[in-house]
């Protein structure tokens, strides 16, 4: 079964942090990637980049409009995620309490499901 970690984290927080205390809590998510591959409990990880550097697109009524970031509305944004291969949501969730960003964003946790499912 796949479950989703989503890094959920302030838009501005990745400047306010700086560069080198950046570094170091990308290295940490580094190693606790290599943890979960080495389990064979990851399927992929991705760090994003900022949403000042995104593009939202739109399509209604066969128009389709390009929205460019940074989005004024916008105060959180997904900053990357984790798609686990584990058996139960409890595993999922206990692999969430290790991730080190828990402690400066939220991680949600989603199961990987049809768009279909309520």
């Amino acid at each position: 079964m796949s479950y989703m970690l989503l890094i959920v984290e302030p838009t501005e927080q990745r400047q306010e942090r700086g560069e080198v205390a950046g570094r170091a809590v990308y290295d940490r998510m580094l190693k606790y990637r290599a943890k979960l591959q080495s389990r064979g409990q990851l399927i992929a990880a991705e760090s994003l980049s900022t949403v000042k550097k995104g593009v939202r697109l739109e399509k209604r009524d066969g128009q389709t409009r390009l929205i460019d970031g940074p989005f004024a509305e916008a105060k959180e944004m997904i900053g990357g995620f984790f798609l686990l291969n584990v058996d139960t949501y409890e595993e999922a969730f206990a692999l969430a309490e290790q991730c080190p960003a828990a402690e400066w964003c939220t991680i949600e946790i989603r199961k990987v499901a049809p768009c279909y499912e309520y």
